[in-house]
């Protein structure tokens, strides 16, 4: 298996490969449904899997950002969900119904600045030391000087943002840390496939059907229930023409053909508008964030990420995919018995969407061990 069937990285890649067809630049729209029934592709709103949503705003020196968040739950330690990058809070949901049916805990699904609602000041510093930060603020925004017990989960890239968070001490009542399929040995060697494997996806939608669609035939999620509540977080419709990009590639193209002839420059312009027009009126929905253009954080999001895992002083839990997935320094921690591993097989990538069960099994067990919630529902761990 190569490193990029292994990795992890930007909560996105599949572990094994996409499905043929299905990684090209071709849209969900040219795939062909298999015999039998036609499932349905259709959105679902986040309100059937949390209780409430809300946008906490966070006060800087720049201004005020704004986190959205979704909840569930009112009593017991909050579980502060972070999702992997490109996705957003909303690939929490069916976990979430999951989870809350097992232990009492309360749910906060956090939406990482550049991703899903958040609007802050400056989006594309995805560092980080400046997404631990961003915790730590919304925490503080939400709970004051008296936070409850919390416990950090993060998948892929958000899983390396919780263990940055946790080492920095930047929520004072942390009680417990989950790393969800994301491991820095085989996040540091996929790197370098990363852009191509971005390259390969669809670069729009002609429909949220239709994402929710290329998602599920890509293996990107395998899980359609999941699918059709968190592919709304991670596209949206595309912007009018008059958008700095769409300006900045027409301008450009007045300039060059201006200076070849002058006079056929209007109706180059005019057919660069129309087809542009065409395009987006044919595929209205693209991807939320541009992953490729984050490339110079990855590397600061992985690297070291195994010692400071273990670093940590808190009880720790490990859900893997796979145990090829595991480092030299895992290996080595989890045979001291630094931390708790579960490996749930038949999963991609997004274990927490594919086994949203399996894996609220797992953390509500965790929890149930360490005295840190009870549980309900007569749930047997």
């Amino acid at each position: 298996m190569s490193a990029l069937e292994k990795s992890m990285h930007l909560g996105r890649l599949p572990s094994r490969p996409p499905l043929p067809g299905s990684g090209g630049s071709q849209s969900g729209a040219k795939m062909r449904m298999g015999p039998g029934r036609k499932r349905d592709f259709s959105p679902v709103p986040w309100s059937q899997y949390f209780e409430s949503m809300e946008d906490v705003e966070v006060e800087n020196e720049t201004g005020k950002d704004t986190f959205r968040v979704y909840k569930s739950g009112s009593e017991g330690p909050v579980l502060l969900l972070l999702h992997g990058g490109g996705h957003s809070a909303l690939s929490w949901a069916v976990f979430t119904a999951a989870i809350i049916s097992r232990v009492q805990c309360r749910i906060v699904a956090l939406d990482l600045r550049g991703h899903g609602e958040t609007k802050v000041r400056n989006s594309e510093d995805l560092s980080a030391e400046t997404m631990a930060k961003d915790v730590g603020n919304v925490v503080e925004a939400m709970y004051g000087d008296l936070p409850p017990p919390i416990m950090l989960i993060g998948h892929s890239m958000g899983g390396a943002i919780a263990v940055h968070t946790a080492s920095s001490n930047l929520v004072p009542s942390l009680l417990g840390l989950c790393m969800i399929d994301v491991v820095e040995g085989t996040a540091m060697d996929a790197l370098n496939s990363m852009q191509n494997f971005l390259r390969g996806r669809p670069k729009t939608f002609k429909s949220l059907e239709n994402a929710i669609e290329w998602s599920v035939k890509s293996g990107q999620i395998r899980n359609l229930e999941s699918a059709r509540v968190s592919m709304v977080g991670q596209v949206k419709q595309c912007e009018g023409i008059t958008s700095p990009e769409g300006s900045k590639s027409i301008v450009e193209g007045i300039i060059e053909e201006e200076e070849e002839d002058e006079e056929g420059s209007e109706s180059v312009n005019k057919r660069k508008k129309e087809d542009d027009m065409e395009t987006k009126k044919d595929h209205p929905y693209t991807w939320r964030i541009e992953l490729a253009k984050t490339e110079k954080y990855w590397d600061g999001w992985f690297r070291g990420l195994s010692n400071l895992f273990l670093s940590c002083p808190i009880p720790k839990l490990l859900l893997l995919a796979g145990v090829d997935r595991l480092d030299k320094d895992l290996t080595i921690g989890q045979m001291q018995g630094k931390f708790q591993m579960q490996v749930l097989p038949q999963c991609g990538h997004a274990v927490h969407e594919d086994a949203p069960d399996k894996v609220a099994e797992a953390v509500a067990t965790f929890l149930i061990r360490h005295r840190f919630a009870e549980p309900i529902g007569g749930f047997q761990w």
